[in-house]
């Protein structure tokens, strides 16, 4: 195909406006006179400021930000974590270092406001596996960053997007040569501590052909009540020809964090992604997720967990595009509800001209435990090929009066039968996580948020 052009819900507004934030353009390292860094970098950073400033702030008469209003948001209380001063932050719990997908972690990364450790199994060194921090990655692995950072999200697709992208200093990168496959797992913690703080991070996975690797990445905080915090992220993933990437991203922000994200995995020839998102924390979130099957039989897997409670909301707009024949997609997310809580779930499956024999599904299942809370559901299909299998579906339900008075003539006490209907409701999303420690993370939080 010689083009690839997609139909999305509108995520941009006129280029007016004003954003609120306090940064400038003298925060950012790689823009003054005192960087001796790469070029690229350089120039990556300052493309990125120029369209921050272009761009406006969301707007709830923008299609994609319709459902989710940011003007409580305090953008001119907010200052750069790198910048904070002397508050007094706490250190990542121990409970969030443990391994999810496996006994031990082939390497460990912890990115935190003061410091940074890193781990890394000497064995996967030695064979070329590159794992490390952005701020290293940007002088010791220059050539090789430069192949994926802002190739994959660009920096002018949202305000956020640039926002991420000019200021963040944080971040991740992972570089797995051909043929090797990495059996242990990788693991990150990203923690974001403190009130009126800015926290910015950008994660990127580059896997060359034949590579295989299993990857967890965290990003929390603690709450801290009646206070505001920001975090604005990019996640770009690229899986080579038949490459394999299994993805476990878990957000348990406090819930005082407004956190917002634009990711996207292109996946080539042969390729396959199983991602694994786990929505627990936040304030507010507002996240794009994009899927690109770019190469013919390329496979991707979306799986999505969210409980919601108190007055929290999440909203995930998600992408699934089939550029090339013989590829599949296969998306569920499912979620819970309490309180005055709300969730949105926006899915889109595009299949272009061309992309012959596509099988695309997408499923957004939702379990309303209050009669305050809310979840909006919208699927879509944008279909241009004639030789395709695409189907969706949305529900949005309370729990049946009759399983509730099943249990109950059984001796079962409500607030138990209710919680043994939940964890029933999530078992379709528990059955596609092979990872014991990851369903159990998933079973504790519905523990948490039933009381």
């Amino acid at each position: 195909m010689t083009t690839r052009t997609v139909i999305t819900r509108s995520r941009r507004s006129d280029l007016v406006g004003e954003s609120g934030f306090t940064f400038t353009q003298e925060m950012i390292p790689a823009l003054t006179d005192g960087w001796q860094g790469p070029a690229h970098v350089r120039d990556f950073r300052r493309q990125a400021w120029q369209a921050y400033q272009k761009l406006p702030m969301p707007k709830t008469s923008d299609e994609a930000w319709r459902r989710t209003d940011l003007r409580r948001l305090k953008a001119g209380g907010l200052s750069l974590s790198a910048l904070s001063g002397p508050q007094r932050l706490p250190a990542a719990p121990k409970r969030l270092l443990k391994p999810l997908v496996d006994q031990s972690h082939g390497g460990q990364l912890v990115i935190q406001p003061r410091n940074t450790s890193l781990y890394l199994a000497p064995d996967l060194a030695e064979r070329g596996v590159i794992f490390t921090d952005l701020r290293r990655a940007e002088i010791q692995f220059s050539d090789k960053l430069a192949r994926i950072m802002g190739q994959v999200v660009k920096p002018e697709e949202g305000k956020f997007a640039s926002l991420a992208a000019a200021f963040a200093r944080d971040g991740v990168f992972i570089y797995v040569p051909a043929g090797v496959q990495v059996e242990a797992p990788l693991h990150s913690v990203f923690w974001g501590p403190g009130e009126s703080l800015a926290y910015f991070s950008h994660i990127m996975v580059w896997l060359e052909e034949g590579a295989s690797l299993t990857y967890v990445h965290e990003a929390a905080s603690p709450t801290i009540t009646g206070a505001q915090t920001l975090h604005a992220g990019n996640v770009e993933l690229h899986i080579g020809e038949g490459a394999h990437l299994k993805f476990v991203e878990l957000q348990s922000w406090g819930k005082h964090v407004w956190n917002f994200s634009h990711e996207r995995a292109r996946v080539e020839r042969d390729g396959s992604l199983d991602w694994i998102f786990g929505a627990l924390g936040s304030h507010l979130t507002k996240n794009f997720s994009e899927l690109e099957l770019v190469g013919d039989g390329a496979t991707g897997r979306m799986s999505g967990f969210y409980f919601t409670d108190g007055d929290q909301h999440l909203d995930h707009d998600t992408q699934q595009n089939h550029f090339a024949q013989h590829t599949t997609s296969d998306l569920l997310f499912k979620g819970a509800l309490k309180d005055t809580s709300r969730s949105v779930w926006q899915g889109m499956i595009y299949v272009a001209p061309g992309a012959q024999k596509t099988d695309g599904y997408q499923a957004n299942r939702n379990l309303v435990l209050s009669s305050k809370a809310r979840a909006d559901s919208i699927p879509g299909l944008e279909i241009l090929a004639d030789d395709v299998r695409c189907t969706h579906g949305a529900t949005v339900g309370k729990i049946d009066p009759e399983p509730i008075f099943y249990l109950l003539s059984r001796g079962i006490p409500y607030q138990q039968a209710e919680r043994l209907i939940v964890e029933g409701f999530f078992d379709p999303i528990m059955q596609r996580i092979e990872f014991d420690g990851v369903r159990a993370r998933f079973q504790q939080a519905i523990l948490e948020k039933m009381g």
